[in-house]
């Protein structure tokens, strides 16, 4: 059962390392092809509106095709992807290679966690299920030193190999999967009971097949019955639902952890780091920070609960984006100091984010919804994520220098790159209005059964009061 759901969530790490990847890669590509700053948005987006186009249409198609045939599709797409962006030619094609491997990233953010769900016992479902958040993390971390180990300040087209190398993973997806069962709730709906059957045996053994086969059976009659579009989360007993999965995925883009994960190199240039290389070290040290305490958050998380842990990281995200805010304003000031101090100041900024609103994201949209819609309203959630993840993402540079106040400007090799403060200082007053917007919508779910959440939305109940 573990191995099952570990190659599955190779899904996450192909997932983590593509989208991290790029981040190493910028310094090299960007002077190897000449690009100024907005190219170089242009490029990192393109893979995450790849990923809207996955996220979008990958719901039907898995009904229709089954959870394992899509994850294999999108680890085919994973590999040629990876091989595109290492050889291609032109800015052009880096683009479209971009664009076309993110639709695989699309596809895995919303296939892996379903195949994983449904072939899982319902004793471990949380545990295994929460692996995917876990390999993603594991991802950024492996792009991150597959960047250092190819990084050459004397070879501008260094960046190849750190795209080549996501193919060892998607082959790794693409042959496990290969070996892997159906999911039995997809043969099963699909009419295919003793395939069903048999893949439930060898998960649960034979004495508890039975069992799970009805409960089964009877979830699918229910759902055949209770068929609903995206009219039914549009009645006002559910406005609260929607508001929280579409604005907890707000606030968790746009506290501007992206831009860190993505252009994490490019801001250790700006704080004085000598060279790409050792750059891409701090920015390993990112991964490792976000690892560990993506870690921590699945500890705590049902022991201190959600409102917990997201009021406290939200704190600390707030108040370590202040600090970096002025650490970069007095940049000239404080010398060797300021580069210290801006590196400490980011790990603390991703530390309080991986503990909080990161894993927190996910998590809640998986529980305010009714089992009615719960498909329908995480996939509004995700797809959320990625559209404001793009924006974020194709619109850094433009605050840096939009925010940057005269006389604070930060030259490398002669070009003016702006000064990060007032987007730090911006997405500390995302921060803020997220403390504030918590308060109200945050609901405390730990303990709470989801027929209780979905009982008490009907009630007409606030989020704060929930218990």
């Amino acid at each position: 059962m573990y191995v099952i759901a570990v190659i599955a969530a190779t899904g996450g790490l192909l997932f983590g390392f593509d989208t991290g990847v790029i981040s190493g890669a910028i310094p090299f590509f960007q002077k190897d092809f000449g690009l100024d700053n907005s190219m170089v948005e242009l490029v990192t987006s393109a893979g995450l509106v790849g990923a809207i186009l996955g996220a979008l249409f990958c719901g039907k198609i898995t009904d229709i095709l089954g959870r394992k045939v899509v994850i294999l599709a999108s680890a085919v797409i994973f590999t040629i992807g990876a091989l595109w962006s290492g050889f291609a030619p032109s800015i052009e094609q880096l683009i479209i290679a971009r664009l076309f491997l993110g639709i695989a990233i699309g596809v895995s953010s919303f296939a892996v966690p379903l195949y994983i769900a449904e072939i899982s016992p319902a004793n471990k479902r949380g545990s295994l299920v929460s692996m995917f958040q876990l390999m993603i993390t594991i991802g950024v971390l492996a792009s991150y030193l597959s960047d250092l180990m190819f990084a050459d300040e004397g070879d501008m087209s260094c960046w190849r190999p750190m795209f080549y190398i996501g193919v060892v993973p998607a082959l790794i997806l693409l042959i496990g999967m290969a070996f892997m069962p159906e999911s039995p709730r997809w043969l099963i709906s699909r009419g295919r009971d003793e395939e069903g059957k048999s893949v439930l045996a060898r998960i649960e053994g034979n004495e508890a097949m039975e069992d799970s086969y009805k409960t089964i059976k009877n979830e699918l009659i229910k759902s055949e019955k209770d068929k609903s579009g995206i009219k039914e989360l549009m009645k006002p007993w559910l406005r609260n639902a929607v508001i929280i999965g579409v604005g907890i995925m707000f606030f968790q883009q746009f506290v501007g952890i992206n831009t860190v994960i993505y252009y994490s190199p490019k801001i250790f240039l700006m704080a004085g780091f000598d060279g790409a290389v050792s750059a891409i070290w701090a920015a390993v040290g990112v991964g490792v920070v976000n690892l560990l305490f993506t870690i921590v958050s699945v500890y705590f998380v049902d022991r201190l609960g959600r409102r917990k842990l997201y009021f406290t990281g939200l704190t600390g995200i707030f108040v370590s984006l202040l600090l970096l805010g002025i650490c970069f304003t007095h940049f000239s000031y404080l010398g060797e100091m300021g580069k210290w101090l801006s590196i400490i100041l980011v790990f603390v900024y991703v530390a309080f984010y991986a503990i909080s609103i990161g894993p927190l994201g996910w998590l809640i949209i998986s529980e305010v919804f009714p089992q009615k819609v719960r498909g329908l309203g995480s996939s509004l959630g995700s797809l959320s994520v990625w559209v404001f993840n793009t924006v974020v993402t194709f619109t850094f540079f433009k605050i840096v220098k939009a925010f940057t106040v005269e006389g604070t400007e930060i030259y490398l090799d002669g070009e003016n790159l702006g000064n990060p403060a007032g987007a730090f200082w911006f997405y500390a007053i995302v921060a803020l209005a997220a403390i504030i917007w918590g308060y109200f919508y945050v609901p405390e779910t730990k303990g709470v059964t989801l027929e209780k959440i979905e009982e008490y939305w009907r009630k007409g109940g606030k989020p704060r009061h929930l218990r």
